[in-house]
């Protein structure tokens, strides 16, 4: 029970995840959306699998600021294209992108906070939990759909807000608003790199 309440309590906080599905929401994208949040689900399962069935020696824990800069490079990518958008949802011609799956698969694996979360569930919880063979699978499945929740729940209250605003002004202005706190997530990637870079 306490591996769950401490994945999904990680994983429905904010994040570059969350925060891409919320601003799909307010886009009007939350239906079209769908395959972002596979996307998220399936890399959150590949990595439980790979974790728990080969343990933490495949990827070093000294190596995660590299990945931290590679989630930071592509997170400060999305919010450029983000920023760079003008949205009038109420006019047809206003082509909004898609988040797609791989979008979903990408953001979810480079992203640090996922594979921090996994480590200590899959070295800690799951042998204390006598979880083997088979079990880690299922467990982790159900965890992964959990995963794939998150910025699908953020997406729906995206759609609700996005709902009751009507101004392209103020769309526009939230629009920026994610793609900042976007940027704001990406520093921290980067922080994490410059502070693995240090520590060697």
């Amino acid at each position: 029970m306490e591996i769950f309440l401490y994945t999904l309590s990680v994983m429905y906080s904010p994040g570059p995840v969350n925060f891409m599905g919320l601003n799909a929401g307010l886009t009007g994208q939350f239906k079209k959306t769908i395959y972002f949040f596979m996307g998220v689900g399936c890399a959150m399962l590949i990595l439980f699998m790979i974790f728990g069935y080969a343990g933490a020696a495949i990827i070093p824990q000294n190596a995660l600021h590299y990945i931290a800069l590679l989630g930071a490079c592509y997170t400060f990518y999305l919010a450029f294209q983000m920023l760079k958008a003008d949205i009038d949802i109420n006019d047809e011609a206003t082509e909004i992108q898609t988040l797609s799956f791989w979008n979903g698969f990408w953001i979810q694996t480079l992203n640090p906070k996922g594979i921090l979360v996994i480590l200590p569930v899959t070295t800690i919880m799951y042998p204390t939990a006598h979880i083997t063979g088979i079990q880690i699978f299922l467990v982790s499945l159900l965890i992964s759909m959990g995963a794939a929740g998150a910025p699908c729940l953020y997406s729906w209250a995206g759609a609700v807000l996005g709902k009751k605003i009507k101004n392209k002004i103020w769309f526009n202005r939230l629009n920026k608003t994610m793609a900042m706190m976007l940027i704001i997530s990406g520093i921290f990637m980067l922080y994490d790199f410059l502070k693995g870079i240090t520590l060697i």
